[in-house]
């Protein structure tokens, strides 16, 4: 790639957020932005006409979430790598990410410079993970062959329990967001990270899983 501009694509589905991070990376004659997504669906098709080298995206969008579209452009020919750029610094966020083929995981509060030396690594095949999310990943890593067998429930917040308690009762996401208050949006991120935590496959699974463990 040397010689010509990193060509990026940017997807977000914050437009503030998008337009001031293309505005930075056009700052930078190292960089050109080939395009911006308001969603996942959206980015996958001007990626196809665009051809970008390297794809930021944010994690959970409408239509088509950040994951979702990840592997779908990292099984294209040529793949374009993939930066993640997020709010979430929860661990089972930032695996799934590596899982699916993402290069790069980033939080949004990231400093405009490491920004666009992540996009310049990523181009060059140099993986970049946030650093507080990189250390307590190492110290997983390291203390787990040797760790004490744990109570598969500690790894879930209360407010994880409490979803992991309402799937067990039946109640479907919309049932379990009007009894806890809170949107259908964050039950599903609540759900999703039950099962990636708990290595379940689906919610028959965390149910099982559920009168097993929970009083």
């Amino acid at each position: 790639m040397a010689g010509r501009p990193i060509r990026v694509l940017l997807a977000d589905d914050h437009r503030l957020m998008r337009e001031g991070t293309a505005a930075l990376f056009r700052a930078d004659d190292r960089l050109e932005v080939v395009g911006l997504a308001s969603d996942g669906r959206q980015a996958l098709e001007l990626a196809e006409r665009r051809r970008p080298d390297v794809v930021l995206l944010d994690l959970n969008m409408p239509e088509l979430g950040g994951l979702e579209a990840c592997a779908v452009l990292r099984e294209r020919d040529p793949a374009p790598e993939v930066l993640m750029l997020t709010v979430s610094d929860e661990e089972p966020d930032l695996y799934a990410a590596l899982r699916v083929g993402a290069s790069g995981y980033l939080l949004k509060d990231v400093a405009p410079s490491e920004l666009i030396e992540a996009v310049l690594a990523v181009a060059r095949g140099e993986p970049r993970i946030a650093p507080e999310m990189a250390s307590r990943m190492l110290a997983e890593l390291a203390g787990g062959a040797d760790a004490p067998p744990r109570d598969p429930l500690e790894s879930l917040s209360d407010r994880e329990r409490e979803v992991l308690a309402l799937m067990a009762d039946g109640l479907r996401n919309r049932e379990i967001a009007e009894r806890l208050v809170i949107s259908e949006t964050t039950v599903k991120t609540h759900v999703r990270h039950v099962l990636e935590k708990l290595r379940l496959r689906n919610r028959a699974e965390a149910a099982a899983f559920a009168a097993r463990h929970l009083a």
